[in-house]
């Protein structure tokens, strides 16, 4: 599906606008073929009342037959009608739907590592799970809407034809129906709005106690997050059920009001019958105009209902497309490296073929990290070029940090980078960053559960390591890429990763002396700026900031 673009601040009819200008033919076909089936039906009281007083009441039975032929014939029209209605409905909905899909999932890549901080993880979930069914249901609806409308038209038409006073009664009796039920749209729709919303945190804090749970154990906070979501889960259920209350009023409406209309047209009908202005079969023809109306000015109500749904969830897809990122796309520069990655903001250069360490709080780290990533704007130069100017600065640099999740599936292939690489690259990472054991034990050919939650912490660790050694990009950044593994295997890694990464730029986020006593070169950077810079041992003599920092103390 063609991206539409930013919503700007359009309604939320917008989006629905958007699919149906992207499905002219289907929606034609689908109110087409609806208004087939439909009128086939509508014309079958009409076809029971000839039959009835020519055949019956006249004693013709070649009239009887024929008509029964007639009767036969829209039976056939029918199936055939609804059977292709049905089709294009059916691929409506899925092209809306799996449309929306790809239009949400652009804007979430997109939009990065910023998406979390733009939206919750449960508004996400929830956008995804119910609000793109919600929207291309709006289309479905739309060919059954088209034939109620016409429908409800040529019945009127008939029964101005037979009686000129039952035929008024509908005429005005449609629209009242429909005026009596407008009022409990619009409380239906903000009901509808604060459970969506309601529901959304839900799945977000059901999502981050699931995260989170081996830490809440280890600190005891199981009972406090299960009380807050116990809460927020009375306050779905309360919301629910105003949403409940509000749909059961409307579809009770669209029962009574109806019914009510049904029966003012019998009782006028007979009473037409009675005093001779209208024939047995007119009258039956009649009855059954009025029971077969309460079907369409149903699925006018439901129309509404479910449209009045689809804006609700087209308003909150339309959040998601106006998400953007915090930094814009990559530029159009062609320079040639390696060059010097300079971060003005706290005076940091990666110089090529160097292992760096840069020593720093968590929030400065993570601070300059983004912005070498290009995931958080920033005066950031490679070489004498500004670093969102480069063209390819997503295939040169790549931040590792350890909110990183394995993947899904056969672990070689999910340890292997994007584009093709030697056999020899995935072994030699794998070997660097000492995840060998780990292979070794779950075979290569293991399928990896969701998140590799088989794996302890450290062999995480690992596999994930080794996995941004395989892509072997110009600029690594590692976020302490050894904090969960025992010492020996920390400095092991520390001593082979420098030769592996020999003529690249690398930088290591990290206070452990085993690194720091490994590395070409040292920063210490304090509250957002670079204090002092050398080697580990100059710097302990040096700088006590950088004394106490990596010392623990």
């Amino acid at each position: 599906m063609k991206d539409p673009g930013p919503p700007g601040d359009r309604g939320p009819w917008w989006y629905l606008a958007v699919l149906a200008a992207n499905m002219p033919g289907r929606l034609a076909a689908m109110a087409g073929w609806g208004v087939v089936h439909a009128l086939s039906l509508a014309f079958v009281p009409a076809v029971l009342g000839r039959a009835l007083d020519a055949g019956v009441v006249g004693a013709d039975t070649s009239a009887l037959f024929a008509w029964t032929g007639v009767l036969l014939a829209l039976g056939c029209v029918q199936a055939l009608a609804d059977t292709l209605r049905h089709r294009v409905s059916v691929r409506a909905w899925l092209g809306a739907a799996y449309g929306t899909v790809q239009l949400v999932t652009r804007r979430a890549t997109a939009t990065g590592a910023a998406l979390p901080r733009k939206i919750s993880t449960g508004e996400m979930v929830s956008v995804g799970a119910a609000d793109v069914s919600q929207v291309a249901t709006v289309l479905e609806i739309f060919g059954r809407g088209v034939s109620a409308v016409v429908t409800i038209a040529a019945v009127t038409s008939l029964m101005l034809a037979s009686s000129v006073r039952l035929g008024l009664v509908v005429l005005v009796g449609v629209p009242l129906i429909l005026a009596l039920a407008a009022p409990l749209l619009s409380p239906y729709r903000r009901r509808e709005e604060r459970y969506r919303e309601l529901n959304g945190t839900l799945i977000g804090q059901a999502t981050d106690i699931v995260a989170g749970l081996r830490v809440l154990r280890g600190v005891g906070g199981e009972r406090l997050f299960a009380d807050r979501y116990r809460a927020a889960s009375q306050r779905v259920r309360v919301s629910g059920a105003e949403v409940a209350r509000a749909e059961s009023m409307l579809s009770g409406a669209q029962v009574l009001l109806p019914g009510l209309l049904l029966v003012l047209v019998t009782w006028l009908g007979a009473r037409a019958v009675a005093d001779g202005s209208l024939s047995a079969g007119q009258l039956v023809a009649f009855y059954g105009y009025a029971v077969f109306l309460v079907q369409p000015l149903k699925v006018i109500g439901e129309v509404a209902g479910e449209t009045m749904r689809g804006t609700v969830a087209s308003r909150r897809i339309m959040a998601v497309l106006a998400l953007e990122p915090d930094v814009p796309a990559a530029g159009t520069a062609r320079v040639p490296g390696p060059a010097p990655l300079t971060d003005a903001a706290s005076g940091l250069v990666l110089r090529p073929g160097r292992v760096t360490a840069l020593v720093a709080s968590p929030a400065d780290t993570a601070a300059i990290t983004a912005r070498l990533g290009r995931h958080a704007p920033g005066d950031v130069t490679y070489g004498d070029v500004p670093w969102g100017d480069v063209a390819d600065v997503r295939d040169r640099v790549l931040v590792a940090v350890n909110e990183d999740r394995l993947f899904a599936g056969p672990l070689l292939p999910s340890l292997a980078p994007a584009r093709p690489v030697p056999a020899a690259r995935l072994d030699e990472a794998i070997a660097v960053a000492h995840a060998a054991d780990v292979v070794a034990s779950t075979g290569a050919d293991a399928v990896v559960a969701e998140a590799g939650r088989e794996f302890s912490g450290g062999q995480r660790q690992r596999l994930r390591l080794a996995r941004a050694l395989a892509a072997d990009p110009e600029i690594l950044v590692l976020v302490d890429p050894t904090s969960a593994v025992d010492a020996h295997t920390e400095a092991a890694i520390a001593a082979v990763l420098g030769p592996a990464r020999e003529g690249r730029t690398t930088l290591v986020c990290t206070t452990s002396p085993l690194w720091l006593t490994r590395v070409d070169h040292v920063v210490h950077v304090t509250e957002g700026s670079v204090t002092a810079e050398g080697t580990h041992p100059d710097l302990l003599a040096a700088s006590p900031s950088y004394a106490s920092l990596v010392s623990r103390d």
